[in-house]
């Protein structure tokens, strides 16, 4: 059975909905969960949901990495701090995997800390799953790193393609570059050099995406810098929630609509999924040496549940090792001669 570390005091809801989402994966999935925490108080939220029998089990962490810390900092004051506690789980072999709702600069670098990154790997990133017209791609970073090089764009896209073929089923993965135009000149400087990196790296490079063609699907794979990604991320996912609470207030109004309203309810239901992000749970941490899974902060019991199916999925499909496989190809291509890293 596969064992998933859960960061049980991570996010805005915690414990109360962690253990919630934990227990409902343990129920569904068939994996063993290790919930990370004060065991005390776990052992009380336990008792409020229907856990006899699932196979989950309480790991002692004493103190919490509130959102507001200072990630590094934190975690040298705090040495059995929840989520550095459910990563090293994982390094002692007692976990495959580990998922937080909580700092995910604390998450960060306590994988870094902890495992480290896959060689040839510059710097990590959080690789974000979104709904598109033609179905879903990945856009990364989104968050953990604010200033890139265009070495590391091109690792992003390497990495974002991996995920692409071996989660998503993509065969060969379209791969794009977020910039301000679609034309060759467009971007500043270090998405031009990453442009060039990208035509002679051997993927299905299609060039430049603008913003507002990314959610029609032109490109599988998107890499920007993580402070462009998390805008976007996060501009999306307020968008998202201000059209439906609009649509909710129009088709409200009167009879005829709400009599519509309930012959479409199936469809709109299928709507409402496509763009819910519990609905994919959290994203990736790729280039550390193990499987990361970062949860929304906001992440209820539904989205944790989908975050431990996430890494379930990430540890069959051996993204870490099959990152660490090109990771040596992307390294000599960045560092070649004339190279514009």
């Amino acid at each position: 059975m596969m064992r998933i570390a859960v960061d049980a005091m991570g996010g805005d809801h915690a414990p109360r909905e962690i253990v919630a989402g934990a227990v409902r994966a343990a129920r569904d999935l068939g994996v063993e969960v290790i919930l990370v925490g004060p065991t005390g108080r776990l052992r009380e939220e336990l008792r409020l949901v229907d856990a006899p029998g699932m196979p989950v089990r309480i790991e002692e962490a004493p103190e919490v990495i509130e959102m507001a810390e200072a990630p590094a900092m934190a975690l040298r004051r705090k040495r059995r701090a929840s989520v550095g506690v459910a990563v090293d789980l994982v390094r002692r072999g007692e976990a495959d995997a580990m998922v937080s709702a909580g700092n995910t600069g604390a998450a960060m670098a306590a994988a870094l800390l902890t495992l480290g990154r896959i060689e040839g790997i510059d710097r990590p990133a959080i690789a974000a799953v979104l709904p598109t017209l033609r179905g879903r791609a990945i856009m990364l970073d989104v968050g953990a790193n604010v200033d890139c090089r265009p070495k590391h764009l091109l690792q992003f896209a390497v990495m974002g393609s991996v995920y692409a073929s071996r989660v998503l089923g993509i065969d060969i993965p379209r791969v794009g570059l977020l910039s301000n135009g679609a034309e060759d000149t467009k971007g500043n400087e270090v998405v031009i050099r990453a442009a060039e990196l990208l035509r002679q790296s051997g993927l299905r490079f299609v060039g430049n995406v603008e913003g507002r063609d990314f959610f029609d699907g032109v490109a599988d794979v998107v890499a920007c810098d993580g402070f462009v990604g998390n805008v976007v991320l996060k501009f999306g996912e307020g968008l998202a929630l201000g059209i439906f609470t609009l649509l909710r207030e129009e088709l409200s109004r009167g009879l005829l609509v709400r009599v519509g309203v309930a012959l479409a309810r199936p469809r709109l239901r299928a709507l409402a999924r496509r763009m819910d992000y519990t609905e994919y749970g959290g994203a990736p941490l790729l280039g550390v040496n193990v499987v990361c899974i970062i949860s929304h902060g906001s992440s209820k019991a539904k989205a944790i549940r989908n975050a431990v199916a996430l890494a379930m999925e990430s540890v069959r499909s051996r993204i870490v090792e099959t990152i660490r496989d090109d990771a040596g190809r992307l390294t000599e291509l960045a560092l070649s001669p004339g190279s514009p890293a």
